[in-house]
């Protein structure tokens, strides 16, 4: 049997859940962007911008469930506050594709993708933990992986620089820049998600 920490009014899970999808559909369209042609990154920068506009407005459909429903599965603030991680999130994703595109990056370094494919899989595990945080099942694993991933970000993004300060003229070195603090900035966001469910269950537990 499941532990239920809240009573079940789960529209806002729901949301939460959905804004994280944005983030596994964005880092699939950046990745995209780094291996298209330039005169493909406008279309490409565009579809993050979208995305990152349907991501706010289900931050304000989740505003207005709150508002409006008696029984809410989290505190009110939890969710705000949930909700503005992933939307901080997506804002990320959406610099960096906007960088590329603006810059017109090109031979974009392979720790890009290394990047973002972690970045895919700690937005494809908090889809399934927004919905779950209801319960304590599994939300443990789940904050402890994030935390996990998130350092594997961090050693490659050191690298990454090291590797562009080498290779690179000072011009060229502050845009490939540019995109490597976006993608770490958005691993960012995902570890104070984490983080965040973390305090939830200890205040909880």
């Amino acid at each position: 049997m499941k532990l239920q920490l809240f009573p079940q009014e789960n529209a806002g899970l729901d949301l939460l859940s959905r804004m994280a999808a944005q983030g596994v559909r964005g880092t699939a369209t950046l990745s995209e962007a780094l291996g298209a042609e330039p005169e493909e990154f406008p279309r490409l920068a565009e579809e993050l911008h979208a995305l990152e506009a349907e991501t706010t407005e289900l931050h304000f459909a989740l505003m207005t469930q709150m508002r409006t429903s008696f029984i809410n599965p989290l505190p009110r603030e939890d969710l705000y506050d949930l909700s503005l991680i992933l939307l901080s999130l997506m804002e990320r994703l959406d610099s960096a594709a906007e960088i590329v595109s603006l810059y017109k990056l090109t031979n974009v370094s392979r720790r890009a993708a290394e990047q973002l494919e972690v970045l895919g899989r700690q937005a494809e595990l908090s889809v399934a933990a927004m919905r779950t945080l209801a319960s304590l099942d599994d939300l443990e694993d789940y904050w402890i992986e994030m935390l996990r991933l998130s350092k594997r970000v961090e050693r490659t993004h050191r690298m990454w620089l090291a590797e562009l300060i080498h290779d690179h003229k000072a011009l060229s070195y502050i845009r490939h820049r540019d995109l490597a603090d976006q993608l770490a900035a958005a691993s960012k966001e995902l570890r104070r998600l984490g983080t965040y469910v973390g305090n939830i269950l200890v205040r909880e537990s």
